[in-house]
């Protein structure tokens, strides 16, 4: 019974095994149809996928991250080299990072454009077709990509144009010897082959004729980049300049209306009617009495001298003395009269006032023991002030007493107020170099107040028959004048003035200029600055050739 038994046991093993088909006839397909079944991916080796909870072959993790159904055709690019692009995990060709940051949608097409030519758009690096310039700078999501293509090419703006290279500089026809170098107009310092490119801004660069040292200097500018330059020109022509010198001045007192009073006798104040600094006094109003007993002694000897003229004849000579040692102490007319009317001695003999004016010193009060030597009082007519003006050592050459002259003070409503120069200075300020300048002003309504500022034109006789360029033309460097000539249309060059009197907008040429030639008075100094960096060029290739010989 028990062998019956193990036999069943073994025919059913043998049943179940030609059932059952080898691990050789099912592998092939079941893989087949596992990687039909992956879901999922490894979160630590997103290339090992498989079902849900299936082992990574590489960590041993489950496999339990959903595969996006997105990334069958995602593009991703290099986290450091953004150009670089590729599937999921890729290896970066520059630093062989793993290529895994998605590439947005908007940017797999990037537009880029010029950044001197907005206008010539592109991929990233590509040349512009104008100036060859790299296409690196992205186009605004606002603005129309193909908006080139239907409207004409816009005139360059200022900004733009003043930022442009300005066009190589040629010599003038005279240049005997002549060499032709390659720079880029961005970059002048950058010099190269023909063919070469900038390495800096990627501009072809464009040939340079050079020649000696002595030849002009001429930048060619077209009429296009004239008008976005804004270059406007003026002819040197021939006229009248006016020498006209404004400057600055101050107000001071009228030192010729100054008067003093003083005491020629000692004595005693009484009576006083000045009171304090400023006061208005008029001519002849009294402004104190003295009581000094030598003027009471010199009327007692004039009341005698009246009374032996009235005696004897011959006491004229002894009446003369006595008025007069009257008059020399200070006493006046009127009081004199009233001695000869009288008869009779004045204890306090009264003193008026010289000429009408304003107090600006006092030294008087009632009671006051005064003795000859001291101020008392200083009277000042302010009908008549002077101006104070500085002229420099450069402009002082034209200026002489009797030249006319305007002054303004515009806080105090006087504009133009004319006056005449009676005094030059014959020193000059050892600190300002200036020279002073005194106007004699008529103040008859005292609006001027001595100690304000007041502005000042000088003017002098007219000097005929210059040669005049607008001031605005010129470009003063310190060591010279230079100004830019339009040689042709679109030709210039700078040239070294001499230059003489300058007034009101206008400078005399002395030398460098002819009648009739244009010279610019806007956008100069770009072509100014062009012409000197050629200059610079030919000084380097002049001073090369003798080397050159030597090998």
């Amino acid at each position: 019974m028990k062998i019956s038994h193990t036999y069943g046991w073994l025919l059913a093993a043998l049943l179940l095994g030609s059932a059952v088909p080898s691990y050789a006839e099912i592998t092939p397909n079941s893989a087949t149809e596992s990687a039909a079944a992956a879901t999922h991916r490894c979160p630590m080796h997103p290339d090992e996928t498989g079902a849900l909870n299936d082992r990574c072959s590489i960590c041993n993790m489950f496999i339990n991250e959903p595969i996006p159904a997105a990334t069958a055709e995602q593009l991703y690019r290099c986290p450091m080299h953004p150009d670089e692009t590729g599937a999921l995990n890729d290896r970066c060709s520059i630093c062989n990072m793993f290529i895994n940051e998605p590439v947005p949608a908007a940017t797999a097409e990037p537009l880029y454009r010029c950044p001197m030519h907005p206008d010539e758009t592109g991929a990233l690096n590509d040349r512009c077709s104008i100036c060859n310039m790299f296409i690196n700078e992205p186009v605004p999501a606002d603005s129309d990509p193909h908006a080139a293509h239907n409207h004409p090419e816009p005139v360059a703006s200022p900004v733009a144009a003043a930022l442009a290279p300005l066009p190589s500089a040629l010599p003038s026809a005279t240049s005997s010897e002549t060499t032709t170098q390659y720079l880029c107009p961005m970059h002048p310092h950058i010099v190269g082959e023909e063919g070469d490119t900038c390495p800096i801004c990627g501009m072809d660069l464009e040939p340079v004729t050079v020649g000696g040292s002595a030849d002009a200097i001429e930048v060619n500018v077209s009429g296009d980049m004239q008008q976005a330059l804004a270059v406007r020109t003026a002819a040197v022509e021939r006229g009248t300049l006016w020498r006209y010198l404004p400057t600055l001045g101050t107000v001071e007192y009228n030192q010729d209306a100054i008067s003093h009073i003083h005491t020629r006798v000692t004595g005693w104040v009484e009576g006083t009617q000045v009171h304090n600094v400023g006061q208005r006094i008029n001519k002849g109003e009294l402004l104190y009495q003295l009581y000094s007993p030598e003027l009471v002694t010199a009327q007692d000897d004039y009341l005698q001298a009246l009374d032996y003229l009235q005696q004897r004849r011959d006491g004229q000579a002894l009446l003369r003395k006595a008025r007069l040692r009257l008059q020399l102490l200070g006493v006046d007319e009127s009081v004199i009269a009233q001695l000869e009317r009288t008869k009779s001695s004045l204890y306090r003999v009264p003193f008026y006032a010289p000429q009408s004016g304003i107090v600006s010193q006092l030294n008087l009060r009632d009671g006051m023991y005064i003795q000859p030597g001291e101020t008392q009082i200083e009277l000042v007519d302010l009908r008549s002030v002077w101006v104070i003006a500085d002229v420099f050592e450069n402009e002082q050459s034209w200026l002489k007493v009797g030249n006319f002259a305007d002054v303004t003070a515009a806080s105090q409503g006087i504009f133009a107020r004319e006056g005449v120069i009676d005094y030059l200075y014959p020193t000059l300020d050892p600190v300002t170099r200036a020279m002073q300048v005194r106007i004699k002003l008529d103040n008859a309504d005292e609006v001027l107040r001595p100690g304000s500022l007041v502005d000042v034109e000088l003017y002098g006789g007219a000097r005929r028959n210059l040669l005049i360029v607008p001031t605005e033309a010129l470009i003063q460097t310190g060591r010279e004048n230079r100004v830019v000539v339009k040689r042709r249309d679109d030709s210039f060059s700078a040239v070294a003035v001499t230059l003489g009197m300058i007034s009101q907008g206008k400078a005399e040429v002395l030398s460098g200029l002819n009648e009739g030639d244009q010279v610019v008075v806007s956008g100069q100094f770009l072509l100014d600055s062009e012409a000197s960096i050629q200059g610079s060029l030919r000084r380097l290739s002049a001073d090369a050739k003798p080397s050159e010989h030597n090998h």
